[in-house]
């Protein structure tokens, strides 16, 4: 099994730019459709997707972008309505593709009835805010963490990693393995065995996720 995945993005605006470059710094595949002619060819100066212009909700184009390959689609851009538009033909044309939709907030969770999953960038954005603007002693995670990632990651069958303990395991300098979230989040010890199947809490620096996602995932 690899850990690489094949990731189409509709929308090439703030939020669908910066998750590509995130899943391209993990060594995923990306494809940004953007129908902006400017950005677009900011997007391909920067080198971090396959760009391809055009209207995500044109099966021609998805299909352009190898939508009946690729393990999941996220729609992106500013607009609810075309988000779920993109998801339900990306659904259409792929039935196991895994769909994400950016949505507002009047949407609520409605709409989990015709996608995988939603997001609210915005909400995000917000909790940055009042966290600033009380002080320090109160904050998410996100504030404390940085540029750390804090996932979640189940163990596959055959990876490098599964069946052994933490301490026989050459992790790269920059990963931790916090806990295991399917026993009650027991904190993780040396002897701790990494089970095929049950997922484990890792904090991993950007630069050696792929590497940490190769041992776990294979």
């Amino acid at each position: 099994m690899t850990s690489t995945l094949d990731i189409v993005i509709a929308g090439g605006g703030r939020v669908g730019f910066q998750t590509a470059e995130l899943l391209a710094d993990r060594g995923h595949d990306v494809t940004i459709i953007e129908r902006d002619e400017r950005i677009v060819s900011e997007i391909a100066d920067e080198w971090v997707a396959t760009v391809i212009q055009g209207d995500a909700t044109n099966p021609d184009i998805i299909e352009q972008a190898g939508i009946e390959r690729a393990d999941a689609i996220a729609a992106l851009t500013g607009e609810t309505g075309l988000n779920l538009a993109v998801c339900l033909a990306a659904s259409e044309l792929s039935p196991e593709i895994r769909t994400v939709a950016r949505v507002d907030r009047q949407a609520g969770e409605a709409y989990t009835r015709f996608v995988d999953a939603i997001l609210f960038p915005e909400r995000a954005g917000a909790r940055v805010a009042a966290n600033e603007l009380v002080g320090s002693d109160v904050q998410t995670l996100v504030d404390v963490t940085g540029d750390l990632d804090i996932m979640i990651v189940r163990v596959a069958e055959g990876a490098p990693a599964a069946g052994k303990q933490l301490t026989d395991v050459r992790f790269p300098a920059g990963t931790l393995i916090v806990s295991d979230d399917d026993d009650g989040h027991q904190i993780a010890r040396p002897d701790t065995t990494l089970t095929p199947g049950r997922r484990y809490i890792v904090a991993v620096e950007p630069d050696v996720a792929e590497e940490v996602m190769n041992l776990m995932r294979g």
